[in-house]
């Protein structure tokens, strides 16, 4: 059984959690921006050189709008929980709220999905530049 105060409890972390997706969001777009200036800048060479690069962001970008439209759609019936509640509408809220946690684990699911493609993109990126240190063998 749960009552009005169970939903609420996933309140703070579902608001920390857009917040870090939106974090993501924002220092892609930032990247996304930067190679724009520099193909601007360098021409059609540059945007063939990092085409990988390309499309591993537009991949990102992708999974976190999957990432925070199911962490919205969470916090949406979470708060249809609690009304649902209010009005002691009981069984149709326990329903939501498991509808509620299944959006949460999914958008956590994807968020996975998400930082697997951003480590590798760096460890590719960390194997090229360790491959041009003249200590390395």
């Amino acid at each position: 059984m749960i009552d009005i105060t169970t939903p609420a409890l996933l309140f703070p972390a579902l608001s920390l959690l857009l917040l870090a997706y939106t974090n993501r969001f924002i220092t892609l777009a930032n990247l996304i921006r930067q190679l724009h200036r520099e193909s601007r800048e360098e021409g059609e060479e540059h945007v063939n050189m990092v085409y990988s690069q390309i499309r591993n962001l537009q991949r990102r970008i992708f999974l976190i709008k999957i990432m925070q439209m199911f962490g919205v759609l969470s916090l949406l019936l979470c708060v249809v929980t609690m009304f649902l509640l209010f009005f002691s509408v009981r069984p149709v809220a326990e329903v939501v709220f498991a509808l509620s946690l299944v959006s949460m684990i999914t958008s956590l699911g994807y968020s996975l999905a998400e930082l697997r493609i951003s480590v590798t993109a760096l460890n590719l990126q960390l194997s090229d530049l360790e491959g041009g240190c003249p200590d390395h063998p």
